[in-house]
């Protein structure tokens, strides 16, 4: 007699993304090994199982074996499908997620944490459970176990399931995911971490109207560890910068390394970490020969780099003349308490701001805002409260509330927060004790009513009264004025995303014939497209325009959640012809599938422009 609890049913009515269809025991899952993985995406014990994950899939791709995200939220943003989705994407996740409404599967499994990991077998019986991370060999051996019992018992499928699974959207900015961004006025340049595309760019600092001209990547666009020239080394989702003379800085975060980028021969090199993530939460060693963990944003100081390590929730100084890598601030316990350093608790920091004496940082875990008296050595927090004690409300310190903010910056006498998950860019004034909201209106977006909007913005760095923003999942920057109040996408002539596996085709341009356009006045341009019968556009997803004539981009725009067919004006043009290159990016769904698939249709248009010519003019593609 089998005395293994009963696996309770998968829900199919609730929302799955990267299948094509729900998947419960009592169809689908008949006969498979199935592994239940219940995460929420803003936990880094969370992201430290997705390798493993990814391991043991690719180990059993050929068996009847399966990976089932339950996404279960711990913050209000998190509950939503277009936010989730968005997180399957960044992660890379290539293996179903069912998003858990209210914690029912939660509850019916007994979870109590995140990660919780529950292995069923072929016969749907719990096999085991097992939670937090590090336990690949346990799961590796579980599996195997699994499988071998199923296939004696006669319960074990005889082919593995195969759904399908989402692709990523080719964005006409040639960026993927920009988790970090900063400024350097004095060399006139800008610096992005690219962190989907494993690589930084840096481009010339963008004028008034968010123009700016690439300079260089660094990175070959794959996930890699590869010291050497720029275009030959490789990063593994890069975050946080700091900037030292001619040194580029790098927290390369998956990879649980130091980079340095000289760049003046444009060379990179590791300056700390082994490659492989640690669980050391004192440090002491020497460069590579002291392991890291998740690296997420840099600050420097003099010849002392800190280094906010989400991973063992702390905060390491590496003295870069000797090398020494040691544990700052932080017992490594994930809490909520101020104090002398070595006893303060830190949850997952994200962002790191230098100001004055004092080294401001946003400890994600707790919603909060953080700060290190550096000659005292103690910790001060302004914002924040607890591990579950979050919302989205401005005022008093005390009264105050933020949702997971990823990243500071510094501004006059100011504090900015990236107040990611309320979609949201903050304003704290330090000594009147008070916050207040500079853009985004608690919703994802681009634009709305003539306003910045925003969608879980990562990184800022402020520089001459303009803020970056790295808008991570619109992957865009932004360009915003804090003394104007006015906002400009940040377009980068010459930039184009790495030829990768995974990414959308856009295929052969469509040519038009010539079109006649009014010259010295804006036109008026449409874009429609016809999709596959029971289809319809994402609304979850952003989509972007991008008109360019030769290497000079002349629009660019990125949209989320506008109507159909999109619409834009093109700036006014002198008189004469012009060839010009429409690109569009966007995804488009089934109805009733957690699949989306993405499109790129783009436009060769040769367009004469004179005083005569038409007003407006109508694209079309066929996805048919």
């Amino acid at each position: 007699m089998n005395d293994r609890p009963r696996a309770p049913e998968l829900h199919a009515g609730f929302a799955w993304l990267n299948t094509d269809r729900p998947l419960t025991f009592a169809n689908e899952l008949r006969g498979q090994v199935v592994l239940l993985d219940f995460w929420t995406y803003c936990c880094i014990n969370c992201m430290h199982v997705l390798p493993d994950l990814a391991y043991l899939e690719e180990k059993y791709r050929e068996e009847p074996f399966l990976v089932i995200g339950v996404h279960s939220a711990k913050f209000t943003n998190e509950g939503q499908r277009q936010t989730v989705r968005a997180a399957v994407g960044r992660y890379e996740i290539a293996h179903p997620v069912v998003i858990d409404e209210n914690m029912r599967l939660w509850g019916e499994y007994a979870v109590r944490s995140w990660p919780t990991l529950v292995l069923v077998g072929s016969d749907r019986r719990v096999v085991g459970v097992v939670s937090g991370e590090g336990n690949r060999e346990t799961l590796d051996r579980a599996i195997a176990a699994a499988l071998e019992e199923g296939r004696a018992n006669g319960t074990l499928a005889k082919a593995p399931l195969r759904p399908a699974r989402e692709r990523s959207v080719r964005a006409a900015t040639g960026l993927a995911f920009p988790g970090k961004v900063l400024a350097d006025p004095a060399g006139g340049r800008l610096f992005i971490t690219d962190s989907n595309h494993n690589r930084v760019v840096v481009g010339t600092l963008p004028d008034r109207t968010g123009r700016s001209r690439l300079i260089r990547t660094i990175g070959h666009g794959r996930a890699g560890r590869e010291d050497g020239p720029a275009d030959a080394a490789g990063f593994h989702h890069p975050q946080g910068l700091a900037l030292a003379h001619e040194t580029l800085y790098v927290a390369d975060t998956e990879n649980h390394m130091i980079r340095a980028v000289d760049l003046r021969s444009w060379s990179v090199s590791t300056i700390a970490g082994t490659g492989a993530q640690g669980y050391d939460r004192s440090g002491g060693k020497i460069g590579t020969q002291q392991a890291l963990s998740s690296p997420w944003d840099l600050a420097i100081e003099g010849s002392t780099l800190y280094i906010a390590m989400a991973g063992p929730h702390q905060l390491w100084r590496l003295d870069l003349p000797m090398g020494f890598a040691r544990a700052f601030v932080g017992s490594g316990r994930e809490n909520i308490v101020d104090g002398p350093v070595e006893a303060a608790a830190l949850a997952q920091p994200s962002g790191l701001a230098l100001s004055g004496n004092y080294l401001y940082f946003a400890d994600s875990e707790v919603s909060a805002v953080r700060r290190v008296d550096l000659a005292e050595e103690k910790v001060e927090t302004l914002i924040g409260r607890g591990l579950f004690d979050y919302g989205d409300r401005d005022g008093d310190f005390a009264s105050a509330r933020l949702q997971h903010p990823l990243g500071v910056a510094v501004w006059r006498n100011r504090i900015l927060v990236a107040d990611t998950y309320n979609h949201k860019i903050k304003e704290i004034d330090v000594q009147g004790g008070t916050i207040k909201t500079l853009a985004g209106d608690g919703r994802p977006g681009t634009e709305r009513e003539g306003h910045l909007a925003l969608f879980e913005p990562g990184g800022l760095h402020a520089a001459e009264d303009v803020l970056y923003i790295a808008d991570t999942n619109n992957h865009r920057v932004v360009r915003f004025h804090l003394v104007e109040g006015t906002s400009s996408e940040v377009v980068i002539e010459g930039l184009e995303a790495p030829e990768l596996p995974g990414l959308g085709d856009e295929g052969n341009p469509a040519v038009l014939s010539t079109a006649r356009l009014r010259a010295g006045e804006s036109t008026a341009w449409r874009v429609a497209v016809k999709l596959p019968e029971g289809a319809h556009v994402s609304e979850e997803a952003p989509a972007s325009i991008r008109v360019a004539r030769g290497s000079e981009v002349m629009l660019q725009r990125t949209l989320l959640g506008q109507p159909w067919p999109l619409a834009f004006e093109l700036p006014a043009q002198p008189e004469g012809a012009a060839d010009l290159h429409v690109q569009v990016s966007f995804a488009y769904c089934n109805e009733g599938q957690g699949v989306c698939v993405p499109a790129n249709p783009s436009w060769r248009v040769p367009v004469t422009f004179d005083l005569h010519g038409e007003a407006s003019a109508e694209l079309t593609a066929s996805l048919s």
